[in-house]
């Protein structure tokens, strides 16, 4: 219960970003090098887990957000949260989110290779309808999962490392969510991808 709560917090850091410079914003909030030693650290443990750190946290992140269940049409209508535990549909997203964070960790040190990543997986959730407020909330939950896992490991240092991470990430993401965001809207109004009506048979 503690962790919910003081994951409402965390949300709400992560959220409250200025998404009109996702760019600027992505810079700034780059790891620092103790932090990504941290992070590396920290998920040689986390990795042994990954399978049930992923379900605990879309199983958290559809309690505490139900509105998510929208973005996956196979959750959207499941009233009973623990049957999800035992949903191999969940599970085997739950893997492809730790995946990305495992890249996404083993990248830390190849910025340009973590900003492709990131910046095409937010591109790939605008025809997901992900909107990005709904990143931050899985980097919140995440931290709530490995708490335990970490155990006396887990200090406020890591907190922060994660924290920083996340950040940077979700950041890089809402900025390809935004470029794809424009890039459909330019090919909507496009006189060239529209039918030129003085060709038209009358």
């Amino acid at each position: 219960m503690g962790c919910a709560i003081s994951g409402l917090a965390e949300k709400v850091e992560f959220g409250e970003r200025n998404t009109d410079d996702a760019a600027a914003a992505a810079a700034a909030a780059h790891p620092s090098e103790d932090h990504i030693q941290m992070i590396k650290e920290s998920w040689k443990v986390i990795r042994d887990d990954i399978a049930k750190v992923g379900i605990i946290v879309f199983v958290k992140l559809f309690e505490t957000h139900p509105e998510c269940k929208d973005v996956f049409f196979l959750f959207r209508d499941v009233k009973d949260l623990e049957r999800l535990r035992t949903s191999r549909e969940l599970r085997a997203h739950g893997l492809r989110v730790m995946s990305f964070i495992e890249k996404s960790v083993a990248r830390l040190d190849q910025l340009e290779r973590l900003e492709a990543l990131a910046v095409e997986l937010g591109k790939s959730h605008y025809h997901y309808n992900a909107p990005p407020k709904y990143y931050s909330y899985v980097g919140a939950e995440f931290i709530c999962a490995v708490r335990p896992i970490l155990k006396d490991r887990w200090t406020a240092e890591v907190e922060e490392a994660w924290k920083a991470m996340f950040q940077y990430v979700t950041a890089l993401m809402r900025q390809g969510y935004q470029e794809e965001s424009e890039r459909q809207r330019h090919l909507a109004v496009s006189p060239k991808e529209r039918p030129d009506k003085r060709n038209t048979a009358l």
